[in-house]
């Protein structure tokens, strides 16, 4: 992106404001990292310096550039103090509190403080807060909301009291981020005009040199321990057990303050690369949600790249990075975590280089089940971000977590038996007696005999602990058969003492219910109410006929499950290996189970469940299990899980549907689609090769304007662009709205941190799982 000349002109009087300020700043950087002179620019990228390192270099981060007054403290006894070229100072106190104090008058042409960032004006105060929250998130720098009332909008204002260069580069940081038409705009201006087309709202800047400050420590009280004016680096007596702090946070290495060319004082954390990347990984990839060690090192082989990669991206600041989403989330020493500690130590020195240089590891938090190729995102080509699938190749992605079993399936062909098959598994589990050796359509389909229905109806009476039934000579007919099961099932007349005359009466409704004899109506109206013993396709139960097999196992077993006799329970997978089955529990308890050698495995394809040999199961699958008595899954009955089988499937964003209105998507839009008249239709023109919108037209009465690249997402406060678009309608045919249908979070580009968890989880080691997302990279050692 091509900056405006004058964010150019500003960054030059920065640079040279940066250079008068004071000559020692520039000697103390030679002390913290490899020195740069001003006749030689610095190398882009900082890959090439890093590939010859002999040891572990340092790095510097951007706590704060923005304080009047700092507090440096330490939890032992005393702090030590150094500045350039001299010895350090033991300072008798725990705790420093920095002010920064002009010393030289103010120059006449000195660039006084007093601008702000403005975005472009929205039509709701809805709108104005997500937009300010969003600026907020982005760049972590206050942002108001303004009513104006004389265009009935809201504005948002960003910053307060900066520099017109404290302002510029804020409005680079904020167009970066997708915010386009952000103005600087000077706040003493008396009047500005209500919606102005300049976006280079920049006063004249006068001054070639910054007025001489210094850097003034306090001790307990107003106590005056000392005034510099070069850079101050605070250490701690032991940095093990007693870290130096800085708003009461504990960090490693050193803290160094200075002031900066806007009066204000900076904080940077000087320490080194892989104690840097310590603080950084357990908040990138936490690893309490996703404990999986090879996933930690490959994230900590992406957070040490970017870092080298990106090092003196803040040069002009007096540090590399900053601690925020900007570069790389840092929550210093309180938030490390063992298991990330371990995942640094085990890849220290280790980098991704493409062509033996460093490359700029971006990563995602979800990918959706793909990333992009790059240049769709963020406009430039890379030959190492492209698009992948978060998976492993083809049956791969599978092999690990299959669950077999010895038991050989039913030869069952006909429709109308598909689902006893599991009927018949429920019960020979809980031992009944079937008679047969292998289910076949000829075996269900024949009439079942009167010692058949007496031995099963004895079983479900030892199921139950009631009596067993007398059964009578037509048994095997549908009304004695539903007494007498009813009885095995409660011991008790339950229907006819439940169900009064009009009950029975408006419950046999169907066609032949007139055949039913009055001794059984009220047991043949409960069943059929329940759905347990049900209907032909012509509405007929056929009283007087003779039952097939297929129909009374298939009534007993909805009965006993019905009841809940069959002790089955539920759960949902975690992957598993080795046939040891993890399900997780209702109350979040991982439970490790092993499924027996002949179980009977099943599988849900829409409603219905058919028997298996075998079973994928990648965690997160809703299963329905039994247990045998000695602790084995003997019943395995699996539904897909609803987040698929992509390696990111764990993350709670895998899934997602927003829906707005279409006044909330104009509104939304309104910056990258003004000309168009009223939103009349949104379409996605183009996609990326993981089927991103990569193009949105977004449609008006006046015309159609393109939305592309990145900013699709962060422009409809989406979390992902992978996603389609549903249109809502009133009763009048008029649009209404747009639900947004999605997977992902995140820019989609390189690593997926989730996935890379999954990839870990299937048996990916670390290398294997960066190689997957970046294309064609080596891992290199750069220091040991």
């Amino acid at each position: 992106m091509r900056r405006p000349l004058w964010s150019k002109s500003i960054a030059l009087l920065l640079a040279l404001a940066l250079v008068a300020s004071s000559s020692a700043f520039a000697q103390d950087n030679s002390q913290t990292r490899p020195r740069r002179t001003q006749a030689t620019p610095p190398p882009a990228p900082a890959q090439s310096e890093a590939s010859r390192l002999a040891g572990e270099p340092l790095i510097r981060i951007g706590l704060a550039t923005e304080e009047r007054s700092v507090t440096i403290s330490t939890g032992g006894s005393t702090l030590t103090m150094s500045e350039p070229n001299r010895p350090p100072v033991q300072l008798a106190v725990a705790r420093v509190r920095l002010e920064s104090r002009l010393l030289a008058p103010r120059p006449e042409t000195f660039e006084e403080n007093g601008f702000r960032v403005e975005l472009a004006r929205v039509a709701t105060r809805a709108d104005a807060e997500r937009t300010a929250r969003e600026v907020r998130e982005a760049t972590g720098t206050e942002a108001t909301v303004i009513s104006d009332a004389a265009t009935n909008s809201w504005r948002i204002s960003v910053g307060s009291n900066l520099s017109a260069s404290k302002a510029g580069e804020l409005r680079e940081q904020l167009e970066d981020a997708g915010f386009a038409t952000a103005n600087v705009v000077d706040a003493r201006a008396s009047q500005m005009a209500a919606s102005s087309s300049n976006t280079d709202t920049v006063r004249t800047i006068a001054r070639t040199s910054a007025p001489v400050r210094e850097v003034i420590g306090y001790g307990t009280g107003s106590a005056k321990l000392f005034s510099t004016s070069a850079p101050i680096t605070f250490a701690s007596e032991n940095e093990s057990s007693a870290p130096v702090r800085f708003r009461e946070k504990p960090y490693r290495g050193r803290l160094e303050v200075f002031t900066n060319t806007r009066g204000l004082l900076t904080v940077v954390n000087v320490l080194s690369l892989e104690d840097y990347v310590r603080g950084v990984v357990p908040n990138e990839l936490s690893p309490g949600g996703y404990p999986a060690l090879e996933a930690q090192k490959a994230q900590a082989v992406a957070a040490r790249t970017y870092a080298v990669r990106n090092r003196n991206q803040f040069a002009s600041q007096g540090f590399d990075l900053l601690p925020t989403t900007r570069s790389q989330v840092y929550g210093g020493l309180s938030t490390e975590q063992p298991l990330s500690t371990r995942a640094v130590e085990e890849t220290r020195g280790i980098v991704a280089t493409y062509h033996d240089e460093p490359i700029n590891a971006l990563y995602t938090s979800t990918c959706g089940g793909r990333t992009e190729d790059v240049e769709n995102i963020f406009n430039e080509a890379t030959p190492y971000l492209r698009g992948r699938e978060c998976s492993l190749e083809g049956k791969a992605h599978f092999s690990s977590f299959i669950v077999k079993t010895s038991r050989d399936l039913p030869d069952i062909r006909e429709e109308a038996n598909a689902s006893r098959a599991r009927d018949v598994a429920l019960l020979e589990i809980h031992s009944f007696n079937l008679g047969t050796r292998r289910l076949t359509d000829s075996w269900l389909s024949a009439p079942v005999s009167q010692a058949e229905v007496q031995n099963w109806l004895s079983s479900v009476a030892r199921m139950t602990r009631q009596s067993v039934p007398v059964a009578s000579d037509d048994v095997t007919r549908p009304p004695a058969f539903s007494s007498a099961l009813s009885s095995a099932l409660f011991g008790e007349a339950r229907a006819d003492t439940l169900l009064d005359d009009a009950d029975v009466e408006y419950l046999l409704s169907f066609r032949d219910a007139g055949d039913v004899p009055e001794r059984n109506r009220a047991d043949v109206a409960w069943l059929v109410r329940d759905g347990l013993l049900q209907l032909f396709p012509d509405a007929t139960l056929r009283p007087r006929e003779q039952m097939s097999r297929a129909r009374v196992l298939q009534t007993i077993a909805r009965a006993l499950e019905a009841r809940g006799s069959f002790g089955l329970q539920k759960g949902t997978t975690r992957p598993t290996v080795g046939g040891a089955l993890i399900l997780r529990s209702q109350k979040n308890r991982d439970q490790p189970i092993t499924v027996a050698e002949d179980a009977y495995l099943f599988r849900a394809f829409g409603d219905a469940a058919y028997q298996m040999r075998s079973l994928s199961l990648v965690g997160g699958e809703p299963v329905t299990f039994h247990l045998n008595s000695r602790g084995l899954v003997d019943y395995l009955e699996v539904r897909p899980a609803p987040n698929g089988a992509a390696a990111d499937r764990s993350s709670p964003y895998a899934n997602w549907t927003t829906a707005l209105s279409v006044g909330e998507v104009q509104s939304r839009l309104a910056r990258w689609s003004r000309g168009i008249g009223a939103l009349t239709d949104l379409r996605i023109a183009a996609r990326g090769s993981s089927r991103r919108a990569t193009d949105l037209a977004i449609i008006g009465t006046g015309g159609t304007a393109h939305l592309r690249g990145g900013r699709i997402r962060s422009a409809l406060g989406l979390r992902e662009q992978l996603f389609v678009i549903d249109r809502r309608y009133d009763d009048e045919g008029r649009l209404t709205g747009f639900t947004f249908t999605g997977r992902g979070w995140g820019h989609g580009v390189g690593l997926c941190q989730v996935g890379a968890y999954g990839l870990a989880r299937q048996g990916l080691s670390y290398d294997k799982i960066l190689k997957a997302y970046y294309t064609g990279i080596e891992l290199t050692k750069l220091y040991n």
